[in-house]
C-alpha cells in the first residue's frame, strides 16, 4: 500500500494527542453547579447512558482519524511498471590544439574562440543523455583523460570545464586521441558504444596512425563520428602586436576533411563539417537523434483507490456521533 498524500497523515497524530487530552482531562471537569454537602447524593451512580454521553466527543475523533486516512489516498499496486533502460556509452575527444583560439564563432554575437563554443554546446549534449555513460578526452601533442565514463554528469561538467587550450605541448594527435578513448571503452559491456571526435586540424603528432586506429574501433564495434570545426579558408586568429596588445589577424588553418571523413566511413560513421555555431548545434543535435537510447516499458502504473474503505466509515462514525448528540445523548441546558 502507498499515499498519494502523505502529508494528511499528520492529522491523525493531531487527532491521537486530542484523544489523549481529553482521556486525562476527562474525570477533572469543574462543577457548574455547587452544593454544601454530597450528602444527600451519596450512593447514587451515574447510568449507562450518562456515562455514555459523555463519550461522544471520541466518536468524532476516530471520524477524524478515518478521514485522515480518506483524504491522505491510500493505494494499493495492481501492476508495477517496470522500466529497461539500456545506455549508450560515449567518449566525446574535444581537440585542445592552439588553433582553437581561433574566433570565428560568435555567441550572442560576440566572437569568441572555437573551444569555447564547442565547450557549451557539449555541456548541453551532456544535459540531454541522462541515461548514458559520458566520458571525456582532450588532446593536442598528447591524449589525456579529462573524465572517465560516469552516469554522474555533474561531476563531469565540472571536468569540462577543466579543458583548456595549452594545458600541454601543442600540436594534433588524432591517432592517439582515438586510441586513447578506445582504451575507455575496450572493457565495456555496453552494446552501443560511440566516440565524438571534434578537431579543427591535421594529424601532425602522436605515433598512432588515425586509420589504423580506426580500424581497431572497427573491431571493437565503436563507431567514431567525426566533426571538422571552423571556417573554411582564412579565420581570425588573436595575435599579440608591436603593442602588446591583442588584435585578430587572418590565418590559414587547415582542417584535413578526407581524414576524418575516411575515419567516419571506416566504422560504419558520419562525419560532419561545423562552419559556425549555428551547424556546430546542429551537428550534435543530429548526433542525439541518432544514438538515442534504449528505453522499454513493461506493464503499466496502475493503482486500486482505498480511500472508500476509510471515507465511509468517517462519514458512518460522524453521522452516528450527530444524531446521538441531538437524540439519546442530547443535553439539556
Amino acid at each position: 500500500m502507498r499515499f498519494e498524500n502523505p502529508w494528511f497523515l499528520t492529522l491523525i497524530f493531531f487527532a491521537l494527542a486530542l484523544f489523549f487530552i481529553i482521556w486525562k482531562t476527562y474525570d477533572k471537569k469543574i462543577a457548574t453547579l455547587r452544593f454544601s454537602s454530597f450528602s444527600l447524593l451519596e450512593g447514587i451512580r451515574p447510568t449507562l447512558r450518562v456515562k455514555l454521553r459523555r463519550t461522544t466527543i471520541f466518536l468524532r475523533i476516530f471520524a477524524l482519524i478515518f478521514l485522515a486516512l480518506a483524504i491522505s489516498r491510500p493505494q494499493n499496486p495492481i501492476k508495477e511498471t517496470k522500466i529497461f533502460v539500456e545506455g549508450i556509452e560515449i567518449i566525446l575527444v574535444l581537440d585542445t590544439s592552439g588553433s582553437m583560439r581561433a574566433m570565428d564563432f560568435e555567441i550572442n554575437r560576440q566572437r569568441v574562440d572555437r573551444l569555447t563554443v564547442v565547450k557549451n554546446v557539449v555541456e548541453q549534449f551532456i544535459k540531454n543523455r541522462p541515461n548514458d555513460k559520458i566520458g571525456i578526452i582532450a588532446f593536442s601533442s598528447l591524449a589525456y583523460t579529462i573524465c572517465p565514463l560516469t552516469l554522474d554528469h555533474e561531476w563531469l561538467l565540472k571536468n569540462l570545464e577543466r579543458v583548456k587550450i595549452g594545458m600541454i605541448e601543442d600540436g594534433t594527435a588524432i591517432g592517439s586521441s582515438i586510441s586513447a578513448a578506445l582504451n575507455r571503452l575496450k572493457n565495456s559491456k555496453a552494446k552501443d558504444k560511440i566516440i565524438i571526435l571534434l578537431t579543427d586540424g591535421r594529424n601532425n603528432a602522436g605515433k598512432i596512425d588515425p586509420l589504423t586506429a580506426a580500424s581497431a574501433a572497427k573491431a571493437l564495434g565503436v563507431r567514431i563520428y567525426t566533426i571538422g570545426a571552423g571556417t573554411k579558408g582564412l579565420a581570425p586568429y588573436p595575435v599579440k602586436n608591436v603593442f602588446g596588445e591583442t588584435e585578430l589577424q587572418p590565418v590559414e588553418i587547415e582542417i584535413d576533411d578526407e581524414l576524418l571523413k575516411k575515419i567516419a566511413d571506416t566504422t560504419g560513421s558520419v562525419f560532419f563539417r561545423a562552419t559556425d555555431t549555428k551547424s556546430l548545434w546542429d551537428i550534435y543535435k543530429e548526433i542525439d537523434k541518432l544514438e538515442k537510447t534504449k528505453i522499454e516499458e513493461v506493464g503499466y502504473n496502475r493503482y486500486d483507490e482505498l480511500f472508500e474503505i476509510f471515507l465511509f466509515p468517517a462519514l458512518i462514525i460522524l453521522l452516528l456521533e450527530i444524531i446521538l448528540s441531538n437524540t439519546l445523548f442530547r443535553r439539556i441546558p
